[in-house]
């Protein structure tokens, strides 16, 4: 019979602690109902009291099938459970779980808290034994556990016991400063449970500053330990905390997991979790990480040509995953590494199926040839999505640019205060008939958006028949690169486009002016767009 594990995620606490990330509460509510669709069992909401954000969320507490956490510590020294009015904010956010961090370093007892060592196991034996008392799920956060137990093992397994006795569902060990390393972390747990707190009440919170997070929560579990804490791409404060999009699949797809483990997560739902990491970047206006596991765009690319030549005969070659189970896709990028293994992937997901080999060698002379000129095909596959159809005659001509104007004027406004003003004109032809438009690169708050801005604004503004296809074009990120230095320097643009169907494209271009190479990329993202979306050109059958 399988265990249950449980997952507690700290997004909304522990993830508002990294540097730059300010949750509104519209935005914790957001958050929290897409980690009740993934299935968590625990939804920290943050520290009620402590901020108004934070007040405001819980007046407002999201209905969850999770058990909704408030977050606090333990009573004061000097005063009782009943009478300590930071403990007493906490209680009265009304949910049913409450987790309280207390020390069980003593060296933070006497340095941090100056009092002593008796004095802080009553002040967390009376504080949970309060929230038992009211009726609530009580959670301890054994804080600095790991480093205590290496400095003192008595008296840290003594502040948990403390806490357990007086009716805490869950210790949490938690390795507060990330130091910790996978072997002592089983060894530690093993002890804790030696001394008389069961696994099925352990639970465990680690940080990655020495990038052992998961294996550290993996080892914890290995030990007997029954609950992950975590937070959705491994938000947190320094390094971050163990990353729930890497620990939830490993838990659901690995073994010895996946037979003797049982989560609230469902198949159906992990197929979500691609776009529930997203759905954070998104909030956090953060580029996804590629390279992330299991979620990540890069995490089932396939580069060399000997792994996309396997991987076209038996995915499991090079995967270790099927990656649709998590939500993601397989990439096989053209670059000028790639050979005709890859060629030959790429066109059949365009649905082109190519069997004369002298045009699929011609399609990889031109990939490399502009690669070599400093153009990126490997990121960029909407880009080179195109090049595979003109090449092979197959490109509708949509529209030709005749030409654009792009201006960028600096001044003083009338209240002396220095601006500048960037503004394109555009003039395209689309079945023989010229379109002109004119934008400048206005944002919402009235400020310059820049030359690009406004680039975009006016590729897309009139395309005549063409308008109404594009109009959920969202440019969502934008890198240069120079790719040469001294005079000949040239630079490389990368651009992203989402549009409502959810789809996500990369294009590229490459000049020695920064504003024709972002103008070719932009004009690869309008084409890809009206080609994916079956338009047809003026004039075709």
């Amino acid at each position: 019979m399988s265990d249950r594990l449980y997952l507690y995620d700290t997004t909304l606490r522990d993830g508002q602690q990294t540097q730059g990330v300010q949750f509104s509460t519209e935005e914790k509510h957001l958050i929290a109902d897409a980690l009740d669709h993934l299935g968590v069992d625990y939804i920290e909401g943050g520290w009620p009291g402590a901020n108004p954000t934070d007040s405001d969320f819980f007046a407002d507490a999201p209905k969850t099938k999770a058990r909704f956490t408030a977050f606090g510590m333990t009573k004061r020294a000097g005063r009782s459970a009943e009478n300590d009015e930071v403990l007493a904010g906490v209680l009265n956010a009304g949910t049913d779980s409450v987790c309280l961090v207390g020390k069980t370093h003593d060296f933070h007892v006497t340095t941090a808290l100056g009092i002593t060592l008796e004095e802080n196991i009553e002040n967390i034996d009376k504080s949970i034994a309060h929230l038992v008392a009211q009726g609530r799920e009580a959670l301890f956060d054994a804080e600095h556990f790991f480093d205590g137990y290496k400095a003192n093992p008595d008296y840290a397994i003594a502040c948990c016991l403390a806490a357990y006795k007086a009716g805490a569902r869950w210790i949490v060990l938690c390795d507060t400063n990330g130091g910790a390393l996978p072997g002592e972390v089983y060894q530690i747990t093993l002890k804790v449970i030696e001394a008389g707190i069961p696994g099925s009440h352990l639970g465990i919170h680690t940080h990655d500053d020495t990038g052992n997070a998961v294996a550290n929560s993996l080892a914890a579990v290995n030990a007997g330990a029954r609950q992950v804490q975590g937070t959705l791409n491994g938000l947190g404060e320094r390094c971050g905390n163990a990353n729930l999009t890497t620990l939830i699949p490993t838990f659901l797809l690995k073994e010895p997991y996946k037979s003797t483990l049982d989560t609230g997560v469902t198949e159906e739902a992990l197929h979500s979790l691609v776009k529930t990491s997203r759905m954070l970047d998104d909030i956090l206006n953060r580029v996804p990480l590629r390279s992330a596991p299991y979620v990540g765009a890069s995490a089932f690319a396939h580069k060399a040509g000997l792994h996309a030549s396997a991987i076209l005969k038996d995915p499991t070659t090079y995967e270790h995953i099927p990656p649709e189970t998590v939500g993601n896709a397989r990439i096989v990028p053209m670059s000028n590494q790639a050979g005709q293994s890859n060629l030959r992937s790429r066109l059949a997901d365009m649905g082109l199926e190519v069997s004369e080999r002298a045009d699929l060698g011609r399609i990889l002379d031109r990939i490399k040839q502009r690669e070599s000129e400093g153009y990126s095909y490997d990121t960029a596959q909407a880009s080179f999505e195109l090049e595979a159809r003109r090449e092979l005659g197959l490109m509708p001509a949509f529209f030709e640019v005749e030409r654009y104007r792009a201006t960028v004027e600096r001044r003083r406004d009338a209240k002396g205060r220095e601006i500048h003003l960037s503004e394109v004109t555009v003039v395209v032809n689309i079945g023989g008939e010229r379109h002109l438009s004119v934008s400048e690169g206005i944002m919402a708050d009235g400020s310059d958006g820049g030359p690009v801005n406004a680039l975009s604004k006016a590729l897309v503004k009139d395309l005549g028949p063409y308008s109404d296809m594009i109009t959920d074009m969202e440019l969502v990120d934008f890198k240069v690169r120079i790719t040469n230095g001294g005079t000949e320097a040239r630079t490389r643009v990368i651009i992203d486009h989402e549009d409502s169907l959810g789809r996500r494209w990369s294009t590229v271009g490459v000049s020695s002016n920064i504003i024709d190479a972002s103008f070719e990329a932009l004009l690869d993202a309008v084409l890809w767009k009206l080609l994916r979306d079956g338009a047809t050109a003026l004039g075709a059958e």
